[in-house]
């Protein structure tokens, strides 16, 4: 690739020039601070995840952001990664990390009470931070973080009913990418290497039967899946799914993983219709997995020209001069009401610059207000692709909330 097109599409000068999110040196590196408009863009996805996750039966739920190293040494998180956390030793001599993975805090939740067959599934969702003490050298932008806010959601089933729990996951995972035009993807089984079993959590026959289900999720989807051994999480193997960007490079985006090595771990039940303890299965599942990785790629993906329904601002109101304010900080208010993003420029200037200046933040419309606008009480506004002349403002609303909810 050119260097001059990667540079064009690189999400670090992308987000400055955007003002989406910045990295200070008294913070740390690898910690990114987000600024107003990066904060808009990372809810407004993960809104979507969520608003996705609601209609099956998703519920959220809150956990600390550290604990006791005892809870990691019962799931294995300790012995597989513990050169890579960061370690808190309080006053009294106790010894916590902060959390590496969600997966063993929800755990507890799912825990706190027995649990019948009737309730299943459980599904818990979490929108929250993990942290990892990774390499300086190894840290890039958005890319490679310390701080990585994962949408982190984990089911808590039956094993008959974890092929259509993960089948469920795809159809999520389907939609919200189909929000940035990502409408194919390949995908991977990855599993464990059975000559290195020893990398892995649990039994050779645990990890055979959670590929297998997998697997027969993959031949119900219609899609001819590759195999990848020796590529599964150290507790269970994955359905990831890869994408081409905008720029032809393939992308790992989301991730489904069958757990059946937790479970066992932390003795997790349900009280089956015979009223004996049945082991239960976990799904992890993490639609946009890391929302930095998420964010880097979809700036890169569309240049920081984000789709109206993801954009940080959405309208940017125009006054050609002073005696056009009123009018517009009329229009300013009803737009904020409606929930649109909405900002305005005030500033003494032609309104070729505002133009310019909106454009190059790559607003999705410009609402240009002067006489006519104000004498006829409508609006004239410019997309990226089409002219809006003389629309009411009601209209115009109508307009952007369709645009919006159907996520074109």
């Amino acid at each position: 690739m050119p260097e001059e097109k990667q540079s064009a599409h690189d999400h670090r000068r992308l987000g400055a020039e955007l003002d989406l999110f910045v990295f200070s040196d008294l913070v740390g590196s690898g910690l990114p601070l987000w600024t107003p408009k990066g904060t808009a863009l990372r809810l407004a996805a993960d809104n979507f995840v969520w608003e996705l996750r609601q209609k099956y039966g998703y519920e959220r739920v809150e956990i600390p952001h550290l604990a006791k190293k005892e809870l990691y040494e019962k799931s294995g998180h300790w012995d597989k990664f513990k050169d890579e956390l960061f370690l808190i030793r309080t006053r009294e001599g106790h010894e916590f990390a902060m959390k590496p993975m969600n997966c063993p805090h929800h755990i507890q939740i799912y825990d706190r009470v027995p649990h019948s067959y009737r309730e299943l599934p459980l599904r818990y969702a979490n929108t929250t931070m993990v942290y990892r003490d990774e390499q300086t050298g190894e840290l890039g932008g958005l890319s490679r973080v310390r701080a990585i806010t994962q949408d982190d959601a984990h089911v808590f089933c039956r094993l008959p009913q974890a092929t259509q729990e993960v089948i469920n996951i795809w159809k999520i995972i389907t939609e919200f990418y189909g929000a940035i035009g990502f409408t194919k993807f390949d995908i991977r089984l990855s599993f464990h290497d059975p000559k290195e079993i020893d990398k892995y959590l649990g039994t050779a026959e645990l990890w055979q039967q959670a590929e297998y289900i997998l697997r027969q999720v993959a031949a119900k989807q219609g899609v001819t899946a590759t195999e990848a051994p020796g590529e599964a999480a150290f507790y269970g193997p994955k359905i990831d799914f890869i994408a081409k960007d905008s720029l032809g490079r393939d992308w790992q985006i989301a991730t489904i993983q069958m757990d059946l090595n937790l479970p066992e771990r932390f003795d997790l039940t349900c009280i089956n219709e015979t009223g004996q303890k049945e082991r239960i299965v976990m799904v992890h599942a993490a639609i946009m997995g890391s929302l930095e990785r998420y964010l880097a790629l979809v700036i890169e993906h569309f240049q920081g020209a984000f789709p109206l329904w993801l954009a940080p601002v959405q309208t940017l109101i125009l006054p050609i001069s002073d005696s056009h304010h009123s009018y517009a900080k009329k229009v300013l208010t009803e737009l904020k009401e409606h929930g649109i993003k909405t900002e305005i420029n005030l500033a003494s200037e032609t309104l070729g610059k505002k133009i310019r200046g909106g454009k190059l933040q790559k607003v999705p419309y410009l609402i240009v207000i002067g006489d006519k606008e104000v004498e006829s009480n409508k609006l004239t506004a410019e997309g990226r692709t089409e002219k809006l002349e003389g629309i009411t403002v009601a209209d115009f609303i109508t307009s952007l909330q369709t645009e919006i909810k159907e996520k074109k």
